[in-house]
């Protein structure tokens, strides 16, 4: 077994087991400053969805849910918090203050539509809600544009994995391939965090 269908299979039937619930709560992490991307969650749903076990539509309402609680957390975190919280507790949170710092830069330059644009933005999207919070953004208007991108983004990627569980067989013929870039992204994630926690200390 490959390392494509080994990852497919073990994390649908996770999912498949722990039902909604489990896509709920990975995106409220995903959304927070945890390490879940949703493109190791909604494309798997999406295989659910395809196989008829879920709907399209309880996917993306259980997701986009779990994408706005998240946020809010974050947001509350950063609004009712501030920065001494940050610094403080950032850590322990698995926080890089790093990226921190230049997603309140991206906030600053661009305001409130950072929200829904960054929800396709990787690493971004997991702390964009913390400078929302702490500018003091209108929650009403954080919590829209956070449903219409976190649902878009949600939407896409569970269709994407809809689409790739009806051509499984086609998907299994090249698997090898997609095996060597798995690894290879694999292996460009640890050397960057190697590479990110070597300039920290030198710094």
């Amino acid at each position: 077994m490959g390392l494509t269908e080994f990852l497919s299979r073990y994390i649908t039937a996770f999912i498949d087991q722990t039902g909604y619930l489990s896509v709920f709560v990975l995106m409220v992490m995903e959304s927070m400053v945890f390490p879940v991307p949703s493109e190791a969650v909604m494309p798997f749903a999406g295989f659910l969805v395809a196989e008829q076990k879920f709907t399209f539509s309880l996917v993306t309402i259980f997701s986009t849910a779990g994408s706005l609680v998240g946020s809010l957390l974050s947001y509350w975190m950063g609004r009712y918090g501030g920065r001494p919280f940050i610094d403080r507790f950032g850590k322990y949170l698995l926080l890089d203050h790093d990226d921190l710092k230049a997603t309140e830069g991206f906030f600053a330059k661009y305001g409130d539509t950072t929200i829904f644009i960054c929800r396709f933005i990787p690493v971004v999207r997991h702390l964009i809600s913390i400078p929302a919070g702490t500018g003091k953004m209108n929650i009403w208007k954080f919590s829209a544009y956070t449903i219409a991108g976190a649902g878009l983004w949600n939407a896409f990627l569970a269709l994407c994995g809809f689409h790739l569980r009806k051509n499984w067989e086609t998907v299994m013929r090249y698997s090898h391939y997609v095996d060597i870039a798995v690894i290879l992204l694999l292996a460009a994630a640890v050397g960057f965090f190697i590479w990110k926690h070597l300039q920290k200390r030198r710094q």
